[in-house]
């Protein structure tokens, strides 16, 4: 005899279990606040992740397979590869609206940072945008918007300039995020563009 089918996907219960992160941070995230987000009972969840703990894993897990179609998405939106690039920053930051929200987001870092389990995923998910970073800045390259450069180190660079972004926007907490984004990248992006 067939189970029934499933009416919540995984997918959606990782990406409330996201907006709960959000609202709550990972400290206080409860199997039932995130199983009252998507119509659901805790039990369920423990059905198909076996714990508080094993949701976040796999919302970590998650977090890895985003990354290439929020870059792809800003691809589609524009056809120049550094307009793309600052279009896929502004999906990655997606559900931070808020300086509370990010701080919320950034608690899960000192799981990243100390359990050996979400390090693994977010070692996967910095390499996985680092190399959609530097696929846009050798496209952009290639379009004649960047001189050639180390492309590597820049993609680096760049990456490192929209994480400190945004920790600095939510510190200063003026102005909307994707403007500091913007600013900041273009700051690290400068020495290497071409004249127009």
């Amino acid at each position: 005899m067939a189970g029934r089918p499933r009416t919540v996907s995984n997918a959606d219960i990782l990406a409330a279990t996201r907006r709960v992160i959000a609202r709550v941070g990972p400290a206080r995230l409860t199997l039932a606040e995130v199983a009252g987000e998507v119509g659901l009972v805790p039990a369920t969840l423990i059905q198909r992740f076996g714990s508080r703990r094993g949701l976040l894993v796999a919302y970590a897990e998650h977090a890895v397979t985003l990354v290439g179609p929020r870059f792809r998405s800003a691809c589609c939106e524009s056809t120049s590869p550094l307009d793309a690039l600052h279009r896929a920053f502004e999906n990655m930051s997606e559900g931070v609206a808020t300086p509370q929200a990010l701080a919320n987001s950034l608690a899960i870092l000192q799981l990243d940072l100390t359990d050996p389990d979400f390090n693994r995923h977010a070692r996967a998910f910095q390499d996985a945008a680092r190399a959609e970073v530097r696929a846009l800045l050798d496209a952009a390259v290639a379009a004649g918007e960047l001189r050639a450069c180390d492309i590597a180190r820049l993609a680096r660079a760049v990456y490192t300039a929209y994480n400190g972004a945004l920790v600095t926007w939510a510190i200063d907490q003026h102005g909307p995020l994707a403007d500091w984004l913007r600013d900041d990248i273009e700051q690290a992006l400068a020495p290497f563009r071409t004249v127009a």
